[in-house]
């Protein structure tokens, strides 16, 4: 079998696995239909609402918001990583804030930024960014930092200006790290600006959930889940395509 179609059946294996677990919770009276709707009507409701001016409208609310935050998070991560990697002051100062602040769950900051920024995109940009800046930053730090010696002495060796070795010799081999570190940036942002947007909004995917659950109308809302997971999907297998290409050199890829 062609190995490409075999990897994409595998892939596949798991949904369909899910899919099937969903409709026969309903087949077989474990779940009333009125509280979790079967599969198909999900679908069919995602088909009637994928091409209407308002459901796109929601999509590109929620992909502004998961775009700017996430842009925002990569540009800051590899930045404040790559300086703290090559400078030891930079990474005296930075080190105990990322401890500090890591673990602290950034929804619990939700509130101070409606204040701050209010109800408006800002407030949901900067959620998504801050919990997605720290795995970035972290994996930009560590792949740095695990650059070989022997590398960077070789390119002072051949003349190479200091202030190029950055650029040349550490980003490139801190490529893999930095990349895995967004495909889990991506993820955490997918969630986070979906439940920013059910907590206050006006408008997006999880504001669709939330007015779908006040009415009690359980397909419409299940149909932004599947959105934000399809999107999900979609976004990361881009990211891992761009892994492949940026990465097609190294012996893992």
């Amino acid at each position: 079998m062609n190995p490409a179609l075999n990897k994409v059946l595998l892939g596949i294996t798991p949904i369909a696995l899910f899919l099937a677990l969903w409709q026969s919770l309903i087949t077989f009276g474990y779940a009333p239909v009125t509280m979790l709707p079967p599969p198909g009507a999900v679908f069919l409701r995602l088909g009637q609402q994928l091409f209407t001016s308002d459901f796109l409208h929601e999509i590109a609310a929620t992909l502004l918001r998961l775009f700017a935050g996430f842009g925002i998070a990569v540009v800051l991560g590899v930045i404040i990583g790559l300086a703290a990697a090559v400078s030891p002051a930079i990474n005296a100062v930075v080190k105990p804030l990322v401890r500090v602040m890591a673990p602290i769950p950034k929804v619990a900051l939700y509130p101070a930024l409606l204040l701050i920024l209010g109800f408006d995109h800002a407030s949901k940009i900067t959620l998504v960014a801050a919990d997605a800046l720290f795995p970035i930053l972290l994996s930009t730090y560590y792949g740095a930092s695990m650059v070989e010696q022997k590398l960077i002495w070789s390119a002072m060796a051949a003349g190479t200006p200091r202030a190029q070795i950055l650029f040349k010799v550490v980003l490139p081999a801190a490529m893999p790290s930095i990349l895995t570190g967004c495909r889990i940036g991506l993820v955490i942002s997918c969630i986070v600006v979906f439940l920013a947007e059910m907590i206050t909004s006006t408008d997006g995917l999880g504001h669709m959930l939330v007015q779908a659950a006040r009415t009690f109308q359980t397909v419409d809302m299940f149909v932004p889940l599947i959105t934000i997971s399809m999107l999900g999907l979609i976004l990361n297998s881009l990211l891992h395509g761009l892994r492949t290409y940026l990465l097609r050199g190294f012996p893992e890829v």
